[in-house]
């Protein structure tokens, strides 16, 4: 790790991880930290907490904009949990020269996707900063807290057999934010698929299927959530390339970004683990009963005889490894 900060170092993939383990797990580790998870199970009343920062350029795109991006993304963090999102506190960091129209829309974006969740907003602040000093529009940092439905959810519990899901195509916020800043006119007009995730989770929770734990598959995409799965249970995940859904589109930004799909964020995809045969097809059909979980799919399984890796088969029957990202990929993409 150089002795710089480098886009790098924000995009979610090995370089994130390093500064991660070196800069703060270092000095402000703790057991909630230590588990590696996107939200930390607090003994109050069985909460799950989570905090996030959103930057995404530009702040408005095709399918939302920041203000929805920062209530789904941070609601998304503990509903992955198993909690229900319930409170959220929000720090509005607005830059000098924002139009006042853009701001309203993104903050009646938030409001509605609060009540998506049916969640309340309890503590909020507003700063702001001069221009060009470095906020392009508007940052939002957000803390969610959902009460906490299913115990238990964590990746070092998986084993051997447990099948891997996926609840829809991968990549598309990626793809759409990339097309948004370059000012690339996609044919089907591809839009960030960002969307609160509880509405998907919790009937899966409610019909008592074995769930070991869920992932939205943000930053670095599902590269990431599955390298650090395997990581945690030190375990082969083995995925097959065929199962996984990439929209044309997506393969064709992937094709001008030098980047593969499987390594672009998601703002409304889970990745979920379930133990069994018929609980991984229950899960399924409850999934695709919903829009958000349409073209959800089996997409793999844990085994194989490579420990903390990722196996990706190929639909020409060979394998390769699918590494955690490395690099910048896409900076400001959330």
């Amino acid at each position: 790790m150089s002795g710089v900060i480098s886009l790098a170092h924000g995009a979610g993939g090995l370089e994130t991880r390093e500064l991660i383990d070196r800069v703060f797990t270092r000095v402000l580790g703790n057991d909630y930290l230590a588990e590696s998870e996107d939200a930390a199970i607090i003994p109050v009343g069985a909460y799950a907490v989570s905090i996030d920062g959103f930057t995404v350029e530009p702040i408005v795109f095709n399918g939302g904009n920041i203000g929805k991006l920062a209530v789904a993304g941070s609601c998304n963090d503990v509903a992955m949990r198993g909690a229900k999102p319930k409170f959220l506190a929000a720090s509005f960091i607005i830059e000098e020269g924002l139009s006042l129209d853009v701001l309203e829309e993104i903050v009646a974006s938030f409001g509605a996707e609060l009540r998506v969740n049916n969640a309340l907003l309890i503590a909020a602040d507003t700063k702001v900063t001069p221009r060009n000093q470095g906020v392009s529009g508007i940052f939002i940092s957000t803390t969610a807290f959902g009460e906490v439905i299913l115990e238990g959810l964590a990746a070092k519990n998986l084993r051997v057999g447990d099948l891997i899901i996926a609840s829809g195509s991968i990549g598309d916020h990626g793809a759409a934010i990339f097309a948004a800043r370059e000012g690339i006119e996609l044919e089907s007009g591809l839009k960030s698929d960002c969307a609160s995730l509880w509405s998907l989770v919790s009937p899966l929770i409610d019909a008592k299927l074995p769930i070991v734990c869920m992932r939205d598959a943000t930053r670095g995409g599902l590269a990431a959530v599955t390298n650090e799965w395997a990581i945690a249970a030190n375990a082969t995940l083995t995925l097959n390339e065929s199962a996984i859904a990439v929209k044309n589109e997506v393969k064709g930004a992937c094709e001008l970004l030098g980047f593969e799909p499987y390594s672009l964020a998601n703002e409304g995809v889970a990745i979920v683990a379930v133990r069994g045969e018929e609980s991984a097809k229950k899960a399924i059909e409850i999934m695709r009963s919903s829009e958000l979980g349409k073209n959800a799919a089996i997409i793999g399984y844990v085994g194989g005889d490579y420990k903390a890796r990722v196996v990706l088969k190929t639909p020409h029957k060979t394998s390769r490894f699918l590494d955690m990202p490395s690099g910048e990929l896409l900076p400001r993409i959330c």
